[in-house]
């Protein structure tokens, strides 16, 4: 058995039956052959899954490595190996005069893993810069190129989340950055900020990650745990007849995104906590592990903040984390 405490982010004290790294193609083609029809699991950084209970089968830890960057008159493309940590990216672009990801700063997790949920902050999606996409395909040993408009990408999803759900191991990701980019500060508190540079806005982004959610190498947690749900506008006018400061940012006409983060709040959940899983007190989207917290203390909060969100909003909150049990993913 292999311990996965120091293996996912939130710590619980669970193990696998097996580990196997995969360091470069022909490790992948001669793992997959081994694991593709047994019980195993793709893991990264650990950032986004969280191990409930013992895994009875092999864990796949993807380490495939290297940066390759290119530029032309009007842009630069990025070659990225998905087991590249993705805040390192970050810093390796704009290191090289290389602008657009400073919004996603700190967001933990690999390459590879970011577009799968298509990660965001402040104003900013990764799907606008990727071109295309390298995976490998489980089934028929292939390996294939998708591009940008073949991904589907939507709010937190992609094809990967879909039709490729366990079908394909990213390789590799295509990015395209232009050289005339606008820097995006249309949130709070970026749009505070006057004529920012790129690097302002990157070391102000850490800024308010580093003060708003906990650090995981301190207190046990995977960052966001829910999704900021898109509602209608009959929902959204609904809640706003009962709470008039609900805030929402409008997507559509008919759409609208409300965060997560105070639906929670409004219910009371800061502080609350079963079997050493805590909702944060400063930031009640996050849960954590209070040092001793097991998976079944984790499903009880997830699920009792999910039913209340539920029956006062009528708004069903969809887990952003992977909730992984004995033989795969888990349903809250």
């Amino acid at each position: 058995m292999v311990s996965l405490k120091q293996l996912h982010t939130f710590g619980f004290d669970t193990s696998a039956q097996d580990l196997v790294e995969i360091n470069n193609r022909d490790d992948l083609i001669s793992v997959f052959r081994r694991v593709k029809n047994k019980t195993y699991y793709l893991l990264g950084e650990g950032s986004n899954s969280i191990f409930l209970e013992d895994f009875t089968g092999t864990i796949v830890l993807n380490k495939l490595k290297g940066i390759e960057l290119q530029e032309s008159d009007t842009e630069f493309c990025l070659s990225v190996a998905s087991g590249e940590p993705w805040h390192e990216l970050v810093e390796y672009t704009l290191s090289n005069g290389v602008f657009g990801f400073e919004n996603l700063a700190l967001i933990p997790g690999t390459v590879g893993a970011a577009p799968i949920q298509n990660i965001g902050a402040y104003g900013v999606e990764i799907e606008k810069f990727i071109r295309s996409i390298e995976y490998y395909d489980i089934d028929l040993n292939t390996f294939n190129i998708i591009n940008h408009e073949e991904c589907n990408f939507g709010y937190r999803d992609s094809i990967f989340k879909k039709q490729l759900f366990n079908k394909a191991v990213i390789t590799s990701v295509n990015f395209t950055m232009p050289k005339n980019n606008v820097v995006e500060q249309s949130y709070a508190p970026l749009n505070q900020l006057v004529k920012p540079t790129p690097i302002d806005i990157f070391h102000k982004v850490i800024e308010v990650r580093t003060d708003k959610l906990p650090n995981p190498k301190v207190l046990g947690n995977a960052g966001s745990f829910f999704k900021n749900p898109v509602v209608s506008k009959q929902i959204l006018d609904d809640i706003k007849t009962r709470f008039d400061t609900v805030p929402y940012f409008q997507l559509s006409e008919v759409s609208f995104k409300v965060p997560a983060a105070w639906l929670i709040d409004q219910l009371g959940f800061k502080g609350k906590m079963h079997l050493g899983v805590k909702c944060h007190e400063r930031q009640p989207l996050v849960l954590v592990n209070n040092g001793n917290g097991n998976g079944e203390g984790l499903l009880m909060l997830a699920r009792e903040i999910k039913k209340s969100v539920f029956d006062t909003f009528a708004i069903e909150l969809e887990n952003e984390v992977r909730l992984v049990g004995n033989s795969g993913l888990i349903v809250l």
